[in-house]
């Protein structure tokens, strides 16, 4: 792993700062194909290290209308957190209803090396991280998935579905016709076959994989068990904070479950319906050969994704080298600059030559 060392043109206190704009960017110059499959390789690779992480589940800040939390990790070189929302009513206010930030940092000196968007970027990451559970979960042919939300992550999973994962047809279902229009025609022309559904059976009937990605903060039941099939993969993304759920509990039973780490999920996921004894794995122990993944074609397999800050943290790695390579962002003051690192107080007190001036004034006002 690269670490976040300065760069020539940086001073030791000046940070990388990546817009929305340098990140949409980044993303058009490689492609979104390439992207995705990047990050789905960081991702990936961060996994594998997974004991050289010093780990927590997220702190979060919940209130009626939703939820903002932080999300830290570290290894013994890199520091990194996300500040995420969640408030589902945003869209009436013309807001996004997940808006983030993130920061990655040197352990060394604590010193801030990147400040970036990560609103867009967890979009790309979510998606990148549900195609690298597939890999391990779904079945090896693939080639239909159900999408049950289509709201602004929807595009993001269909095509890192499609793109990583050989997925040629996607059925779509969302209690909002508007939103399922909106996604055909962003993704008309990638070559995906779409097909939109009036309910949510039709969508799921026959398909090898099911992606559920709902935002209402409810306990919903999105999938039951009578809509499962033999040897179906449940992306279940929707799910990722206390009370909100989709996916009945019977669902989880009938499903060998794969979990990012579980003192969290516990909390977030759908396993909060769950007793502390159900038993679940952790991804990372698959993708390290440590545990098994799918294991035969009839298996029911889910993977109970709540976004983890590992994820955000291979995102963060992978923005900074791709903006460097491309000369992207700008570098901001967001430490002082001290002749005598002890001497904070220069930055404020006035110097010698304000002060002469002052005296004068002073005493003519006597």
């Amino acid at each position: 792993m690269k670490h976040p060392a300065l760069t020539q043109t940086q001073t030791p206190t000046q940070t990388q700062f990546l817009s929305v704009q340098d990140v949409a960017a980044l993303v058009s110059h490689a492609g979104v194909a390439a992207t995705l499959t990047r990050l789905a390789d960081y991702i990936l690779e961060d996994y594998r290290r997974w004991p050289d992480f010093d780990k927590c589940a997220r702190v979060a800040s919940h209130s009626m209308d939703g939820v903002i939390e932080l999300m830290p990790i570290s290894d013994a070189q890199t520091y990194a957190f996300k500040y995420v929302n969640g408030h589902p009513k945003n869209t009436r206010l013309g807001l996004p209803t997940v808006m983030a930030f993130g920061v990655l940092a040197d352990v060394a000196t604590g010193i801030p090396v990147l400040l970036s968007e990560l609103t867009l970027s967890t979009a790309l990451r979510t998606a990148a991280m549900s195609a690298v559970a597939a890999r391990a979960l779904a079945r090896p042919d693939s080639k239909t998935m159900a999408l049950i939300g289509n709201g602004a992550q929807a595009e993001f999973q269909a095509l890192a579905f499609h793109h990583l994962l050989g997925i040629e047809e996607i059925r779509l279902f969302d209690t909002d016709a508007l939103a399922t229009r909106k996604l055909m025609r962003n993704l008309q022309h990638t070559g995906l076959r779409l097909s939109a559904c009036n309910s949510i059976a039709q969508a799921v009937r026959g398909a090898d994989i099911v992606t559920t990605v709902t935002a209402d903060k409810s306990n919903a039941t999105i999938l039951t068990p009578e809509l499962i099939e033999p040897g179906m993969h449940i992306n279940g993304v929707g799910g990722d904070c206390p009370g909100k759920t989709e996916l009945h509990p019977d669902v989880l039973r009938a499903a060998s479950v794969f979990v990012q780490y579980e003192p969290q999920t516990r909390i977030e996921g759908d396993l909060q319906q769950m007793p502390l004894d159900f038993a679940v794995t952790e991804l990372w122990q698959v993708l390290r050969a440590q545990a098994p993944g799918r294991t035969s074609a009839a298996q029911i397999t889910l993977f109970d994704s709540v976004g983890f800050a590992l994820e955000d943290y291979s995102a963060l790695r992978y923005l900074r080298e791709a903006a460097l390579e491309l000369g992207l962002g700008q570098k901001l003051s967001l430490l002082p600059e001290l002749a005598n690192p002890k001497d904070l107080f220069s930055l404020i007190r006035p110097d010698a030559s304000a002060r002469a001036n002052a005296e004068p004034a002073l005493a003519l006002a006597a």
